[in-house]
């Protein structure tokens, strides 16, 4: 059964905004009382955070696909609808967010971090909001935003001071067994490690983080065994030790070469070149491995490298090899930049930046594409002649109609807003009005404008519509009776 997972592929949804709502207000006395329709409430985002107390990414693994609540609609009388729920994931310390390209999205390091992973979408304005002087009745309301949808890879990197690399059982379990209170599977053959074991060890008034990676063997940054799935715990770690077998039974190692080969892969995997290295000369309670440790020292001291002769079963050199790392250890934290207080950057956009591009695509479309346009066009309910005729409005104000025209486009002319594979096409037409029968100019509704006008006004309009029936009346009874005048 899996119990350590640090790679999963995460399928990920925020909620959807939910939709306006198109109302007017009713009552005695008031047939048309005013537009009174609520907005839509927003969708719930797709949160991950650091969590201390979640060491894997099992969970995941499992249930791959997450997705936050939906935005309730509005509704009459002013009502907002309810805002989505958000969807938190806690994630390990020292998690990296990918796409599905690769590229780093977040890198995750500290608890209580949080990184907004698929954000949810916007809830639609009702048409008490887009009420205004012109337009005093919408007969329409913007449907709510999708929310993101996305596939992401969250990898997990441990986050340790001092890493334990070299070949399968090399003893590097025993030694993280006996240098802090991390209890690893231990056993006599190759590979018994499969997942990072981490430990705790204070030494002195130095307190700090020491991971067991799984063996490395020749190839192993190009797929080899286990080591590309676990190189990447060794990233975050400000010091390599070297656990080289002084005892190995097989004929064609020896510790001078087991180190060629381990730094070979590191120089691989590229970005560790800048890290103190630490020999450790492990199983030198044995004669004959204490022999073969004598022979290499003096080499190993020769390139620079501190040496430590240990033994996890007799405890022999322990302590003067806890010192030591907690001494690289202390001077790497020290080296580290303080964090510096938060700073509001300011990204002023270019002044001749349109928020939106036309480009010409074969011989008569034209696709244009923006945030505010391809926003706009999702709010939009293309069953509303009204709904339409705004979407035109806005997208005219915006520049849009000007942009076209500059870059060729003719009446009739394909314009699509949007990516290929999720967009609008319509013919253009320039100055397009739009809007149901009842409607004067965009937006406008001549009922609200009657409702509107003064009592005095409207008795008198009654009384000329009376008094010219009643002329119709007469006019019609005379010309029955004098058929010739």
């Amino acid at each position: 059964m899996t119990t350590f997972v640090d790679r999963v592929e995460l399928h990920i949804a925020a909620g959807n905004g939910g939709h306006g709502c198109a109302s007017v207000h009713r009552e005695k006395f008031k047939p048309l009382g005013g537009p009174d329709g609520g907005d839509g409430g927003h969708g719930g985002d797709v949160v991950l955070v650091v969590d201390h107390e979640v060491t894997t990414l099992l969970e995941f693994h499992y249930s791959p696909h997450r997705k936050a609540t939906n935005g309730k609609p509005g509704a009459g009388g002013h009502r907002t609808g309810a805002n989505g729920q958000d969807l938190v994931l806690r994630v390990p310390d020292g998690t990296v967010v990918l796409d599905k390209r690769g590229e780093v999205l977040a890198d995750l390091v500290g608890e209580g971090t949080t990184f907004v992973a698929a954000a949810g979408g916007r809830g639609g304005l009702g048409n008490a909001a887009l009420a205004s002087a012109r337009r005093k009745a919408p007969g329409f309301a913007l449907l709510g935003e999708p929310g993101d949808a996305l596939d992401i890879v969250l990898e997990l990197k441990s986050v340790a001071d001092v890493a334990l690399v070299g070949y399968p059982s090399a003893g590097k379990s025993s030694l993280i067994s006996v240098l802090s209170a991390a209890k690893p599977k231990i056993a006599d053959y190759p590979f018994t490690t499969l997942v990072p074991n981490l430990g705790v060890v204070s030494t002195g008034s130095t307190v700090y983080t020491i991971a067991d990676v799984p063996g490395l063997i020749p190839g192993a940054s190009e797929g080899k065994g286990l080591g590309l799935e676990f190189l990447r715990h060794v990233e975050r770690c400000s010091v390599l030790v070297h656990v080289l077998d002084c005892a190995t039974l097989e004929s064609d190692r020896e510790p001078l070469s087991d180190l060629d080969v381990i730094e070979a892969e590191l120089a691989s995997y590229g970005g560790l070149a800048d890290r103190p290295r630490v020999i450790v000369l492990n199983k030198t309670d044995i004669p004959d491995g204490q022999d073969l440790a004598d022979i290499v020292r003096p080499d190993l001291q020769a390139r620079g490298l501190p040496v430590f002769e240990v033994s996890a079963v007799s405890r022999k050199g322990l302590r003067e090899l806890s010192f030591a790392l907690a001494e690289l250890v202390a001077a790497a934290r020290a080296a580290r930049p303080k964090e510096e207080s938060t700073r509001i950057v300011i990204r002023p956009k270019p002044v001749d930046d349109a928020g939106f591009t036309v480009r010409r695509e074969g011989e008569s479309l034209f696709r244009v594409r923006g945030e505010k346009p391809e926003r706009w066009v999702r709010q939009t309910d293309f069953n509303n002649d009204e709904a339409v005729g705004y979407l035109a409005d806005r997208l005219n104000r915006l520049g849009v109609e000007e942009a076209l025209v500059k870059a060729g486009a003719q009446e009739g002319d394909g314009v699509a807003i949007g990516p290929e594979d999720n967009a609008v096409v319509f013919d253009w037409e320039p100055s397009v009005s739009g809007g149901a029968e009842l409607l004067g100019r965009r937006g406008e509704d001549r009922r609200m404008e009657d409702a509107q006008r003064p009592a005095v006004q409207r008795r008198r309009d009654r009384e000329a519509e009376r008094g010219e029936k009643a002329a119709g009346d007469i006019q019609r009874e005379y010309d029955e009776f004098h058929p010739f005048g």
